[in-house]
């Protein structure tokens, strides 16, 4: 009996499957990234691998703005605003619901989210079978 080892090497190469289309990454035709710490853990996470979370809010909370506001010399004051960005690993971001892991048929669809004003959740997208 004569096996043929370079037939049998080709018959056990099989690629596995991906998950995703990007790997993960958002990396495209560059080598390499430089990493980033997670907010949460100060884990190191390649910048185009982290999720990124821009927030905007004001220094005073809301029950305290009015009071501030009465008790101003200047009538149309705007008090400033704080600018975060916000840098998490994967394993953080679900851990603190930042995203959400999907189905196999929704992780194909890459548009991102409808966004709303802040507060108010957007309604998902349902997919239509035409």
């Amino acid at each position: 009996l004569h096996i043929d080892l370079w037939e049998k090497a080709v018959v056990s190469t099989q690629s596995t499957g991906k998950k995703r289309r990007n790997g993960g990454r958002n990396k495209n035709g560059r080598g390499h990234v430089k990493f980033l710490r997670c907010t949460n853990c100060a884990r190191c996470v390649p910048k185009d691998k982290a999720i990124k979370k821009f927030i905007i809010r004001n220094i005073v909370e809301a029950a305290a703005l009015r009071d501030i506001g009465e008790q101003s010399v200047y009538k149309s004051y705007i008090l400033p605003k704080i600018y975060v960005k916000l840098h998490y690993c994967v394993s953080c971001a679900i851990h603190s619901k930042v995203v959400r892991n999907r189905s196999r048929e929704n992780r194909r669809i890459r548009t991102p989210p409808v966004r709303g004003p802040p507060g108010r959740q957007p309604q998902q997208q349902q997919k239509t079978n035409n």
